[in-house]
């Protein structure tokens, strides 16, 4: 079958939306680095959309930080690709079209530097999940011994890390008189543009104090919430999307309808019209990425890795049971009391709205894909909302669940003795000392609440926590993820 590119974009059948600006007379403008699926569908869509409204030269470089696969997929396709939209009425099918190029930092890290660096980059942004930013998630510092870390410091010219990359381009534009770019996180961090803007400066600082006073002075790193469900593309997405369009896609992507985009309003060199495409353009992102983030993502994480223990494959699926979508109203009445809601937000409808989501049967969003990063997220995504409720001595019950269900997932094994293939930075650490405890819940337990960059060094002297979660954790190996979450009524 022939494939999806400029010169088979005029083929599409009537009913495929395609890009409706002249792409070729798209220039580049914007640098993104960790080109995967969300991001696509994400911010490629607001940015095609703003095109369409307000045509300019914000066109997308791509930058791949660990392997060509992307670039390898979308190299013969000029940057072209499906995204798919699965909502409850069918599908809806639309090609992206601002993605130009796509570079892979390992291959040749000066080139992507010089590009960061030219005088048509204005924004630099990232999806390089939570363990991409080489910070200890429970301070939001720099792990200045952190491999990769080490090896940009020693290596300015040819980093391989999204910190070390982004103070490069900066370096290199303040040598060449240039202004700086601004540096646009589009990833799940609490105050993300914050953590970023201190990363940065902490690395540009163990490079050049003036540079870091340069950046300090110059830099503009505005806190973004993004929010989409976007599952990874199978094979069978792949067969869907060619027979649908009548052309090879090697890239498609996958998502629902729905979709959120709340900006903080500062940018060094200007931004495309995002706003009059249905990005939020706000003062203050932060009670919006509050409530998304305890939420939706608290919700997502809890019931990930209890769906996936019960044997649920896709979030839609677990949420459709209803012992596990009476399981969430219980976790969303523990969590709403410690979120300030935002203006002309009802949390109980965001709640409520939020299990229609997930109950999208046309959305495959698996249990295991969420599940993965657990050492990174749970501390933004569960802990936090834990350390108040036990400061305002309200019940944990629910929340405590979710952790013990991730304790009992990252041992490898399943309710059915089956292998989990559990994808962490810490996975080796997890695996280590849940061989020494066994299946002996307590012991488990405190091994793991060992582990100070989740757990930091109150919550495991919490006893109405640890106890809370080595009981779950006990009544998860001996009944099982969903007796355990039917028990709690």
């Amino acid at each position: 079958m022939t494939r999806l590119s400029s010169a088979t974009l005029a083929s599409l059948p009537a009913a495929v939306r395609r890009p409706g600006y002249d792409r070729s007379k798209l220039e580049p403008g914007i640098v993104h680095l960790g080109l995967g699926a969300f991001a696509r569908a994400h911010l490629c869509e607001f940015t095609d959309d703003a095109l369409e409204k307000d045509f300019g030269a914000w066109g997308i470089t791509g930058a791949s930080l660990q392997r060509p696969d992307q670039r390898d997929r979308l190299k013969p396709q000029d940057g072209l690709y499906t995204f798919l939209k699965r909502a409850p009425a069918g599908p809806e099918l639309r090609v992206i079209g601002s993605v130009l190029d796509v570079l892979v930092a390992p291959e040749n890290p000066q080139a992507l530097v010089a590009k960061l660096a030219a005088p048509e980059t204005r924004i630099v942004s990232l999806t390089v999940t939570e363990k991409g930013y080489c910070h200890d998630p429970a301070t939001g510092r720099l792990k200045a011994d952190h491999p990769d870390i080490v090896h940009d410091l020693a290596n300015p010219a040819a980093p391989r890390s999204a910190i070390g990359l982004i103070v490069a381009g900066l370096a290199a534009r303040k040598a060449a008189g240039l202004g700086p770019f601004t540096a646009l996180c589009c990833d799940n961090l609490p105050s993300n543009g914050h953590v970023l803007a201190g990363l940065v400066r902490d690395f540009a600082a163990l490079r050049d104090d003036k540079l870091a006073a340069w950046i300090e002075a110059n830099g503009a790193f505005p806190s973004t919430m993004v929010d989409r469900i976007v599952p990874a593309t199978t094979e069978a997405d792949i067969a869907e999307v060619a027979s649908l369009l009548g052309l090879d896609d090697a890239a498609p992507v996958i998502g629902e309808p729905f979709r959120q985009w709340a900006i903080e309003d500062v940018f060094a060199a200007g931004r495309p019209r995002w706003d009059a495409v249905g990005a939020q353009m706000v003062s203050e992102v932060a009670p919006f990425e509050f409530m998304k983030l305890r939420m939706l993502n608290g919700a997502h994480s809890s019931l990930a890795y209890l769906g996936y223990l019960a044997g649920h494959e896709t979030v839609a699926d677990a949420s459709r049971d209803p012992v596990f979508a009476h399981f969430l109203q219980g976790l969303w009445g523990e969590i709403i009391p410690t979120v300030p809601a935002p203006q002309g937000v009802d949390l109980k409808i965001y709640a409520r709205d939020l299990l229609a989501r997930f109950q999208n049967p046309a959305i495959r969003h698996r249990t295991w894909q969420i599940a993965m990063d657990g050492s990174q997220k749970l501390p933004q995504r569960l802990l936090g909302t834990i350390r108040e409720r036990l400061k305002a001595g309200a019940p944990i019950d629910h929340l405590a669940l979710g952790v013990a269900a991730w304790m009992s997932y990252v041992t490898g094994t399943d309710e059915k003795g089956a292998a989990i293939d559990v994808r962490d930075p810490l996975a080796a650490e997890f695996a280590t000392r849940a061989k020494a405890a066994g299946r002996d819940a307590a012991a488990l337990s405190t091994a793991l609440f060992g582990i100070g960059a989740i757990f930091g060094d109150d919550l495991p002297r919490e006893q109405r926590f640890t106890q809370a979660v080595a009981g779950h954790l006990g009544s998860l190996f001996q009944k099982g993820a969903k007796a355990t979450a039917a028990a709690l009524g």
